[in-house]
């Protein structure tokens, strides 16, 4: 199978290309730039690099939230545009299924998250199971005090990954003391292979006009309305 992925959830940017379910090539950058500017010069460049056609592609895997609202936009409708003009069908995973990819090999729970500011992450808790990444407890946006005491409370050894760690390690630390462990800094960071991986197996989206984000909040522009109109 054929497969391009693509991630802008974060301000990680991650596109990959798989041929016959193989690694071919990937793309990542950890730069906070504009996602619109650069991710189709970089799927333009991944192809041209690895030699391989759009035509060729028999899927696209993307990351369709929890994350930043604008970065999954960005990244949910380039997979839906060229999947539409390429007649071939899109797949959603999960970007924090995509983050507890890093972990596969733990023995024990995984908490992936991505700050979502004012004490608030978006996470979820994965445990490989049989050789597979199976999902403990579903995503969300929840207080990050009150997920970790949540998870606290299953008395496992529990892995931590996200890009934002330098923002939450010392909430971590003190809450959970030594059930807490810290992969290396390589592991916090989404990667588009595990991306592609993951969404070779599962099934496609029937209709790709209705394929959309899961954003697990409001936008802060909607929240604010509804605020604002709630007694009208």
């Amino acid at each position: 199978m054929n497969v391009l992925a693509i991630d802008t959830a974060t301000y990680v940017m991650g596109v990959a290309l798989m041929r016959d379910g193989e690694p071919l090539g990937e793309i990542v950058t950890h730069q906070k730039k504009n996602h619109s500017i650069r991710l189709m010069p970089a799927i333009q460049t991944l192809f041209k690099e690895t030699e391989m056609s759009p035509e060729d592609l028999d899927r696209i895997v993307v990351s369709q939230g929890p994350g930043s609202y604008t970065g999954v936009r960005i990244g949910v409708t380039t997979a839906k545009t060229l999947a539409w003009a390429l007649n071939i069908p899109i797949v959603g995973v999960s970007s924090m299924a995509m983050l507890a990819g890093n972990g596969r090999y733990f023995n024990g729970l995984i908490s992936p998250f991505f700050d979502a500011r004012r004490g608030q992450v978006f996470t979820g808790l994965y445990q490989n199971q049989d050789d597979s990444l199976k999902e403990i407890e579903t995503d969300r946006i929840t207080m990050h005090h009150d997920w970790l005491h949540f998870i606290k409370e299953r008395d496992e050894s529990i892995l931590f990954l996200s890009p934002d760690m330098d923002k939450h390690a010392d909430d971590i630390h003190q809450i959970l003391g030594e059930q807490a462990v810290f992969a290396s800094p390589i592991h916090y960071l989404p990667r588009p292979f595990e991306l592609a991986l993951a969404g070779m197996t599962l099934p496609v989206e029937e209709n790709t006009h209705a394929f959309s984000p899961r954003y697990h909040r409001l936008a802060e522009a909607e929240a604010k309305w509804l605020e604002a109109n709630k007694e009208k």
